[in-house]
Formats: C-alpha cells, structure tokens, sequence
C-alpha cells in the first residue's frame, strides 16, 4: 500500500469569489497565448465568454463574425433592441440587469400555448411558429439605422435594420425558419447569433444562414455562427451577454 492517496495530493489555488472570473480569463488567454493564437480586438470578448462558458478552446477556431457584427449587434443593443431566443434557458442566461440598463426586451415564445398549438395542427416545430410569430412583433419595432458603420467594400451605408436579434442556441429549425422569413416575408433582424448544438440538421441550417452573407440583398445582416455541431442554449446567452458588457 502507498503513503498518500491521491486525494491527499491535490492542491487547490486559493482566490476570492469575487476573483474567479476574473482568474478564468486570464487562464483562457494564457492558453491562447501558448497556442499561438491572437484574437481580433473587437471579437475577443465574445469568443473568450463561449471558452469561459464551456470550457472549450475550439470556439476560437469555429466562431465566425461577419464585418462589423459585433459593433452593430452592439449598437442595436444600445438602442434598446428586443433579443428573441429559442429556449428559456437561454433567456434565463441572458442578463437582466445590463438589459434593463439599455431598455433592451428579452422575449421567448416557445412556451406561449398558442405556439405549441399552432405547430401541432400544422405539423411543425415549436421553434419554426415562434420565428413567425417574432417576425411579426419585428414588423412593430423601431428600425436602426447603423449609418455610423459604412462598408468601405460596398460603397454604400448598410440599411435600415428591425431592432430585433435573434439568439438561437437549440434549434435548427428556427435558423431555417428565419432563413424563409428574411428571403420570402423582407425579414431585416438587427442581428442572428446561430449557435445550435446537436447532430441532426445543426451544421447544414448553421451553414444556411451563414451564407446569407454572400448574397447582395441579405449581405449586410449582421451574423456570428458556431460553425460545426457544437453550440448551446448556454452559448447563445454568452454572446449576448458579451455584446452588452462591451457597450461602454
């Protein structure tokens, strides 16, 4: 038999509550550092939370931004945006207190009995009757204009969006949803986060909104995807809550 057990043998690092954040991302950006890696400015804060959040280094890599999303995410939150999330869990994740803040309205229509009857009698998902029924509250909301952001590529100032962004970290028909709605129903969102988790249609309904950013006409929507199968409701509500603590 051994002296010591292995327990015996471990040695925690001592640091005040208060610190532990803090702490963490130091530790995320150490390892960053050691890997070679050096995150761009403006999208380092939201990538660091989704490593914070999960404890997973490869957001670095499949965490993808188009030009200007983070500022103009940014600036619509600012504005007091509405941010439509997929899951409670999401929007239970979301702060309170920094939305409140900027006026910003946190809304989730998954449970409301009228969405989960609507999808039974028309055979469809939960998630695709409440994109419906968020784009129909999108066709009330103030418009945002992010004249302070011209692409320099483009020419021209982007236009006029709805002051509402949508954080999907579950479903990819919601995703698919939105899709139909910005190409058939003039669906202008001030911004997408895509970031579902899962094996079935997860990558492919990802991969569907982020080439909207190729196309003209629905170029300039403002997009962060996860790449890949990995994602969650948990990483949604990471986004946007860095978006918000990067306003000031």
């Amino acid at each position: 038999m051994s002296g010591e057990s292995s327990v015996e043998n471990i040695r925690f690092e001592h640091i005040e509550p208060k610190d532990i954040e803090r702490r963490s991302m130091e530790i995320i950006r150490e390892e960053l550092a050691r890997r070679g890696v050096k995150l761009p400015a403006v999208e380092a804060p939201v990538i660091e939370r989704c490593i914070h959040t999960s404890a997973d280094f490869d957001y670095y890599e499949n965490l993808v931004f188009t030009r200007h999303a983070v500022e103009r995410m940014r600036a619509a939150l600012s504005a007091g945006a509405t941010v439509v999330t997929d899951t409670e869990m999401a929007k239970s994740g979301i702060s309170k207190v920094t939305m409140a803040k900027y006026d910003c309205k946190l809304r989730c229509f998954m449970s409301d009995p009228e969405v989960a009857e609507e999808a039974r009698k028309r055979g469809v998902t939960r998630a695709t009757v409440s994109m419906e029924q968020a784009a129909r509250l999108a066709k009330h909301l103030p418009k945002i204009k992010f004249d302070s952001y011209q692409d320099s590529e483009a020419g021209k100032v982007v236009p006029a969006s709805s002051s509402i962004i949508f954080a999907i970290g579950n479903a990819p028909t919601a995703l698919i949803e939105l899709e139909r709605l910005i190409r058939e129903e003039n669906l202008r969102p001030a911004g997408i986060i895509a970031v579902p988790v899962g094996f079935v249609n997860v990558v492919e309904a990802k991969e569907l909104i982020w080439e909207l950013r190729n196309e003209k006409e629905y170029g300039d929507i403002p997009l962060i995807v996860a790449r890949g199968r990995k994602g969650g409701s948990n990483i949604a509500a990471a986004i946007v809550n860095a978006l918000l603590y990067g306003i000031e």
